[in-house]
């Protein structure tokens, strides 16, 4: 067997923030973790050194959770569930609050590990890479009579890696795209090295669902599945003219492609972000008037989380937006977009609370979030300004409703 042109590695942290709090209280390996709790849920050490955890039934709230542990996961707790909802699946499950600090520190602990093997990267969170593979020492050498054996010695060498640094498990899929590598990465979690060549397409991807292709989401599914398309290869089997009928000419297409396992993208190293936002759910719904003391220390607090994150990157943003959630799960936008850029707390803030003016705030609300645009560095020209009717030019920002 003759090796791909590209070899391309996705690397997936097992269940990253459940993992991270497993190493912070190591007497929970094994049992059902659920992360997304307050502060309260955080655990109580007893005078005997044992610590005493929350647990899922006394939870109370509009929270979701962030992510499980396996144990939970075969419990049927899973990733944005509502705690509530989790709690009567698992009502015996340990609920920890969430530490974005730590997911933070241990995301750049486990990318610089993978980067002193293989450097070139393509970051897509906190929580999993794209690596090309394919011009890596070792990685086209032969082991015996494996052609692979090669590129899964330096798949392990990674793995290695990122336990030594972090103490944590990864899982990989390596193939000859960034759309295998995706999928492959899933299909033998936790701690997982799987290598799918174009050869393995019929055994090992065509039985999964549709859904395993990211780009496939509920709505695509359902409708594949109304044309009785439910795994990949009934979709690569697919008449190329019908998927075009009835999804149009380029997603048909795309559709046809990925089911065949052809994706040309590359592995993109760096890539500026587009916005940035910091936004809250609330545990109970709040009035702008009645509530106006403690939305303003959420706002503030949110306005200065923002200008953290700009600091960090060293970027500066002209376009200031706010979203609101109200009651009965209505979703309103604004924006403002300055005539110079800022990054400060403060202008975020006044900017922001400018937005808040043009909004009916009637009503209770259930989420609040602030957002930044049209991003640019420090004495670069600003990106070229998109407008609609939401959005106006503004520079009075005088006046806040909280």
């Amino acid at each position: 067997m003759s090796l791909p042109e590209r070899l391309i590695a996705h690397l997936d942290m097992d269940a990253f923030y459940a993992s991270v709090e497993l190493l912070r209280y190591p007497e929970l390996k094994g049992l059902p973790v659920v992360v997304g709790g307050r502060r309260e849920h955080a655990p109580q050490l007893l005078a005997d050194g044992t610590r005493r955890f929350a647990r899922l039934r006394d939870y109370t709230g509009r929270g979701v959770a962030t992510t499980s542990t396996y144990a939970a996961r075969d419990l049927g707790v899973f990733s944005a569930m509502g705690l509530m909802k989790a709690a009567l699946r698992a009502p015996d499950a340990i609920l920890l609050p969430t530490d974005f600090e730590s997911y933070r520190r241990y995301s750049r602990l486990f990318k610089a590990a993978v980067a002193e093997v293989a450097p070139v990267i393509e970051d897509r969170g906190i929580d999993e890479i794209y690596i090309d593979l394919s011009e890596v020492p070792g990685v086209r050498e032969a082991v015996g009579h494996d052609p692979l054996g090669g590129a899964r010695s330096v798949a392990r060498e990674i793995k290695n890696s990122v336990l030594r640094a972090t103490g944590l498990t990864c899982s990989i899929g390596i193939t000859p795209n960034k759309l295998l590598s995706k999928i492959a990465s899933e299909l033998d979690k936790p701690d997982g090295l799987t290598l799918v060549m174009a050869e393995d397409l019929p055994t090992r991807i065509w039985p999964l669902p549709v859904r395993r292709i990211n780009g496939i989401g509920p709505k695509a599914g359902a409708r594949l599945a109304q044309m009785g398309l439910e795994t990949i290869g009934q979709l690569a089997a697919a008449d190329p003219g019908l998927l075009v009928e009835r999804f149009g000419d380029h997603y048909g297409h795309w559709l046809l492609d990925a089911a065949h396992g052809r994706d040309a993208r590359p592995v993109v190293t760096h890539s500026e972000p587009v916005s940035i936002s910091r936004e809250t759910t609330f545990e109970r719904d709040l009035h702008a008037v009645h509530d106006k003391a403690e939305l303003g220390r959420i706002f503030t607090r949110l306005c200065e989380l923002l200008a953290g994150d700009l600091e960090r990157k060293g970027i500066l943003g002209r376009t200031i937006g706010i979203k609101l959630r109200f009651e009965g799960f209505v979703t309103v936008t604004r924006d403002v977009t300055l005539d110079h850029a800022v990054s400060s707390a403060a202008d975020i803030r006044a900017a922001a609370g400018s937005c808040l003016k043009r909004v009916d705030l009637g009503k209770r609300l259930r989420l609040l979030g602030v957002r930044i645009g049209n991003l640019s560095r420090p004495g670069e020209a600003p990106p070229k300004l998109r407008t609609n009717g939401n959005r106006v030019r503004a520079t009075d920002t005088s006046g806040e409703l909280f």
